[in-house]
């Protein structure tokens, strides 16, 4: 029985996977029992991913540097060969550049767009690959972000990474529903994370983002997983195409 249960256990492979939303992301799915495959720039050595949410799931670190497919595939091919077939995937993936148009350099543009857009666009492509060739469905949960709906001054470069993200969206979701691949987006507002510790330490910075949000409250990292969770469940079976903003209202204004 316990052989049978194991065999049933669904597989993820979560880019940026080890911290921040991603980790929360690898725990929400860990809890749901699933087996992890996540990937980080360098390699990591942690016990944390044999202990707490993750002690009853195989988990798989990956260095991965979204920059080629060459890479991508190697990863993938890399992660089934270990956990078996993958039924999701979730790009998490992607950095951020504050600053105004006129100063943004080519390299800046590219380094932003490569790891926002185009690593997610070839590793998704690959994972609907591998669906394809096993007969299998899946589901792809892109995080795209409010700024690429709601423009805002000094983040052109990243609004626009995340607006393609979410066109990207629709476009799988049309080209692959009739192969059983969904493909989703989450579009957080302001998440209260570590990463971002230097602005919420600040007072001022801190009232001035809630000051934006109808809610009054940031975003955590764990209403980001659940709401992966729930986009690459069964329950999400219906829904593909769609962008789901986490913002507090935000873009209600």
């Amino acid at each position: 029985m316990a052989d049978e249960q194991q065999k049933e256990r669904r597989t993820a492979f979560i880019t940026a996977g080890t911290k921040g939303i991603g980790l929360a992301i690898a725990q929400a799915f860990a809890r749901e029992g699933y087996h992890l495959a996540l990937t980080s720039r360098t390699p990591i050595e942690d016990e944390k991913f044999t202990q707490g949410d993750f002690k009853d799931s195989k988990v798989m670190l990956i260095a991965l540097e979204l920059q080629n497919e060459k890479n991508i595939g190697g990863a993938l091919q890399t992660a089934v060969e270990s956990l078996g077939p993958i039924d999701v995937l979730v790009n998490n993936a992607g950095t951020i550049l504050r600053k105004p148009i006129i100063d943004v350099t080519w390299s800046e543009w590219d380094e932003v767009m490569n790891a926002n857009l185009k690593g997610a666009y070839f590793l998704s492509a690959q994972f609907a690959k591998h669906c394809f060739e096993n007969g299998r469905s899946g589901s792809i949960v892109n995080i795209a972000s409010t700024h690429g709906i709601a423009a805002m001054a000094d983040r052109s470069v990243y609004g626009i990474s995340k607006g393609a993200v979410i066109q990207m969206t629709k476009t799988m979701a049309i080209e692959w529903a009739e192969k059983g691949i969904r493909v989703n987006a989450i579009a957080p507002g302001t998440v209260l994370s570590e990463s971002r510790s230097e602005v919420f330490g600040k007072p001022a910075s801190r009232e001035k983002m809630l000051a934006r949000i109808p809610s009054g409250k940031f975003i955590t990292v764990e209403e980001v997983a659940d709401a992966a969770c729930y986009l690459a469940s069964e329950r999400a079976g219906s829904v593909t195409g769609h962008t789901l903003a986490l913002d507090g209202g935000l873009l209600s204004q």
